[in-house]
Parts: C-alpha cells; sequence; structure tokens
C-alpha cells in the first residue's frame, strides 16, 4: 500500500507542509509505504489545452510533472494539499491538476483514495475544497475525508490540535479505505 503526498504550497515549510507531513508520517505507522512530494522546487507548466495526449497518451511538455505522472499512477491513496490563495488553490495546484488532463482518456486514477488538506487564513476554504472534489469526482476517484485549518503564520497549525488530530485521522481513514479497496 502506498500513500503519496503532494504539497502544492509555494512555500516551504508552510501549515500545508505541516499537515500533509503529518498525514504521511501516520500513514507510515500504519504500514503504508509514503511518498511526499512537493511542487516548491518543481518546475511545472500550465496545460496548454493542445489535446495531443487524447492521440498519443502522453503529455507533450517535458518538464517535472513527468516524474509525478508515475508517481500518480503507483499511488494507492494521494493526499492533496493547498494552502487558499485568493479563494483558491494555488496555481501550482491548478497546474498540476490539469496537467493529468493526459488520464483523461483511460481514467488509470480511477479508484485511488484521496485525501485532501485545505488551509487558509480566513476565507475561501470551502471554495478551495470544493475545486478539489470536483476533480476527484471528474477523476473517479474515492475521498476518504479532508482537513480544513485556519492558520495566519507559517507553522502556526502545528498548535491547532483539532487540525492535527484530523490529520491523524486522514491518514488512518485513508489506510482502511486501500486496505477495504485492495
Amino acid at each position: 500500500m502506498k500513500i503519496l503526498g503532494i504539497v502544492c504550497s509555494p512555500r516551504k515549510g508552510g501549515n500545508t507542509e505541516v499537515l500533509v507531513k503529518e498525514v504521511v508520517a501516520n500513514a507510515k505507522e500504519l504500514g503504508a509505504e509514503i511518498e511526499l512530494e512537493s511542487v516548491v522546487d518543481k518546475h511545472i507548466v500550465p496545460c496548454d489545452g493542445c489535446e495531443s495526449c487524447t492521440v498519443t497518451g502522453e503529455c507533450k511538455v517535458e518538464d517535472d510533472m513527468q516524474d509525478l505522472y508515475s508517481k500518480l499512477l503507483e499511488a494507492d491513496g494521494i493526499i492533496f494539499g493547498s494552502p487558499v490563495y485568493y479563494w483558491g488553490m494555488t496555481a501550482q495546484a491548478k497546474a498540476l491538476l490539469d496537467r493529468t488532463f493526459v488520464f483523461r482518456k483511460e481514467r488509470p486514477l480511477r479508484g485511488k483514495i484521496a485525501g485532501v488538506i485545505v488551509v487558509a487564513r480566513r476565507r475561501g476554504a470551502s471554495e478551495t475544497l470544493g475545486a478539489f472534489l470536483n476533480y476527484l469526482y471528474i477523476q473517479g476517484m474515492t475521498l476518504a475525508g479532508g482537513v480544513i485549518a485556519y492558520a495566519d503564520q507559517a507553522g502556526e497549525v502545528r498548535q491547532n490540535k483539532v487540525a492535527m488530530d484530523e490529520a491523524r485521522e486522514l491518514a488512518r481513514a485513508m489506510v482502511e479505505a486501500i486496505q477495504q479497496h485492495g
């Protein structure tokens, strides 16, 4: 059982990263093989809508997304984490999700277990969560749960007992869902 955590924050060490790391660490304790990826040091360009992937089955853009494709396909569970920027997911998260358009035809993410983490300062959490839920629905993924946390300063979420407990619960829910699905 393999769980991939993807931090879609452009900031290193931010609250989204703290929560995604909490989920994968707890999933590991529960027996999952885990992998953590962050978009911080990755070059992922937006989808240009050329639709050549509908013919070739591969994205023509050569960037760091090529490596992420295989990790997404190998994972049994995927945790997407994004802070809220202007009432929505980060541009990095949107680019990553849009680039999975290459999976449109075969739907290889169908049936994979998913978790979503959204961190907001004050507003936009429900809109961001809704965008992720729409994505999961389109891909045919199964939501195991999620975390919405509110934090202002980097690392502040560590003092948010509810959010940290929910992150641990998300790990348990994902592991159980993968085991039942398996």
